[in-house]
């Protein structure tokens, strides 16, 4: 990870902190100045003021305000700056000009202000593991050193995040298009409204005893384990064209545009997390099936099967569906071996099948 702080300032930083006669208190115009710098403006509007200057009722501003995740606020909080009114203003114009419905502008803003609360979380906490790591400090000192060395790292982070977006929204276009070329959207048989209208290779892969080691762990040697798992899990699942929809714990949720690519990622992962020294070995398991799509999440019978799978599957291989298997079946870079009859919950007697390497070199992840 690149250095937080320049190598040849290192020494003098640590001298700063060590004669720090408050290693621990924040400093509250630090936090003033860069609360200012984060919002435009210092704060100097309440609600109804914002909501009046955008042209909409307070309800419908407390709508979309909510869609981003802010905190509720009282008619005499002074917490808005003219940014807000701009915000405010250009996603009430695109219902205005009806280029979205009043519903997926909602939809669309809380996809924003999820995605974007996470992903603050996550870089909050890098940097503060970095700067503990580099200075070795406590985390109370880290989070306090935070506040002066952060503005050194809007500027480029902000570039990088509308640089990823742009590249991800075209990545997703190119998908649609490929997809629609090749007549994969839709099942055979079904209408474009249909209920689960999506085919996808819906993939899990799960840590096994994860439950026992982390009663064996401390939190950071843990938190160090699932991070490791997320990232090399994250890395296959890009390198091989499928998109990483989230992870829970010791568990992540992945899906591929064809069961060809679903299941190179799934043989990928089965193997590189079963050759990490520092990992425990993983059930994978796909099916290739119809899911819903919302709020970044997917939905249905096939996203349920597949983990019920994962369930049944032993360490370190990949188990199929009856079904799935058949769409791979005469491809010579998949061998399929039927396993005995199985009842899984909510879905009766299936015929489930293992999925191991055929011909070829496989998912290659340089």
């Amino acid at each position: 990870m690149p250095r937080i702080i320049p190598k040849e300032e290192l020494a003098a930083v640590r001298e700063d902190l060590s004669e720090d006669p408050n290693p621990e208190q924040v400093d509250r115009q630090a936090v003033r100045d860069l609360e200012v710098r984060l919002l435009g403006a210092e704060r100097s509007l309440k609600r109804r003021e914002v909501a009046a200057a955008a042209g909409v009722s307070l309800l419908s501003a407390r709508k979309l305000w909510r869609a981003l995740g802010f905190a509720n606020l009282g008619d005499d909080d002074v917490a808005f700056t003219p940014a807000d009114i701009e915000a405010l203003t250009t996603i009430i114009d695109l219902v205005r000009e009806e280029r979205l419905t009043e519903e997926a502008a909602i939809s669309i803003t809380r996809s924003i202000g999820q995605m974007t609360d996470r992903m603050v979380v996550w870089q909050v906490e890098a940097v503060v593991e970095e700067m503990v790591h580099q200075l070795g400090i406590t985390d109370a000192q880290a989070r306090k050193r935070l506040v002066t060395e952060l503005p050194n790292l809007i500027d480029p982070l902000e570039r990088v995040l509308l640089y990823s977006y742009r590249r991800q929204l075209n990545a997703a276009v190119s998908r649609l298009t490929v997809r629609a070329e090749a007549g994969l959207g839709v099942k055979a048989g079904e209408d474009d409204d249909g209920s689960l209208p999506l085919l996808r290779a819906v993939g899990f892969a799960d840590l096994v005893s994860y439950t026992s080691l982390s009663r064996q762990m401390n939190e950071k040697t843990l938190a160090q384990l699932v991070q490791r798992f997320e990232h090399r899990c994250a890395e296959i699942i890009s390198v091989g064209g499928g998109r990483l929809v989230k992870t829970i714990g010791d568990e992540v949720l992945f899906i591929a545009s064809t069961p060809q690519a679903g299941a190179e990622i799934s043989l990928a992962l089965a193997k590189a997390i079963g050759d990490d020294d520092l990992l425990p070995s993983a059930r994978v398991a796909m099916v290739w099936g119809g899911i819903l799509s919302r709020l970044g999440d997917i939905y249905g019978p096939t996203v349920n099967l597949a983990a019920r799978l994962t369930a049944l599957a032993e360490p370190g291989t990949v188990l199929l569906d009856s079904s799935t298997a058949a769409t791979l079946a005469g491809d010579e870079r998949f061998v399929l071996m039927p396993q005995k009859v199985r009842t899984v919950r909510g879905f009766g007697e299936i015929h489930p099948v293992t999925l191991a390497h055929g011909r070829g070199t496989g998912l290659v992840v340089d």
